[in-house]
């Protein structure tokens, strides 16, 4: 069977889409590939002042979690020119000066070629006459390495299957309103993670919700720096060339 891919329901942030003709390990390889999507995010920090209350080891790690969206072309550092030294084409600098009181917020980090996509992000509280100071690089990198590389969340559920059945135990019945079942039976129901496996009550008639072994329903929550499509797109090609080094590998193997 060819796999057929059907969009469900989107938003800027979300989206999902039913899956058809593959298997369950097919289908976790997909989500397990989201790992080697790569995005920026900032990975070394250098501290000239720190009056605050917070170390800089936890300032670090907030900086490090905030989202970032490259503003042009951007390079891996160890496929870059300058082989990892770090240069304009792979890697963006960061700078922060702020002086209490006040709240530090992302939006108080000046970058060039880059954009802090959650500008409202709060870093640290300064108290009166505390000052923070500091430079940051960022590159890109892969959630493999660290989950601060992590574009998104991918997640899947087996496609519904709705079967009626004769003898169900009513004690363990979902009753569900023909609106909700509708939405059931097309794969965009919330419910769906819940009713699998279970019995569901509809107007009078009872029906088995049991999980496809060939069709499934993916779940993208983007953090911001790409797509959700995008980010499913990426993923497909990095699957795909793992499968190429790997048929590669078996064949220098034989």
């Amino acid at each position: 069977m060819a796999m057929k891919i059907e969009k469900l329901t989107e938003t800027d942030s979300k989206i999902s889409f039913a899956v058809r003709g593959i298997t369950h390990a097919i289908a976790n390889a997909i989500r397990r590939s989201v790992l080697e999507v790569p995005v920026l995010a900032i990975d070394t920090v250098e501290f000239y002042k720190n009056d605050s209350v917070l170390y800089d080891e936890i300032i670090a790690h907030r900086l490090g979690l905030l989202p970032l969206k490259a503003l042009g072309p951007f390079t891996e550092q160890d496929k870059c020119s300058c082989k990892g030294k770090g240069c304009a084409k792979c890697t963006a600098s960061l700078k922060l000066k702020a002086k209490g009181p006040c709240t530090v917020y992302a939006s108080s980090i000046k970058a060039k070629g880059l954009e802090i996509i959650y500008k409202e992000m709060p870093i640290v509280i300064l108290a009166p006459e505390q000052e923070l100071e500091l430079s940051a690089e960022a590159r890109l990198g892969k959630s493999m390495e660290h989950a601060k590389f992590a574009p998104g969340i991918v997640w899947f559920n087996s496609f519904p299957m709705v079967k009626e059945t004769k003898n169900p135990e009513k004690q363990n019945t979902f009753k569900l309103p023909a609106a909700e079942f509708a939405l059931l039976q097309q794969g965009k129901s919330r419910l769906i993670p819940d009713l699998i496996g279970e019995i569901v009550e509809c107007e009078g008639k009872f029906l088995k919700v049991e999980p496809s072994e060939e069709d499934f329903i993916f779940f993208i929550e983007s953090f911001g720096q790409l797509k959700p499509e995008v980010i499913f797109t990426k993923t497909i090609d990095a699957l795909n060339d793992n499968l190429e080094k790997f048929a590669k590998a078996v064949q220098k193997a034989k």
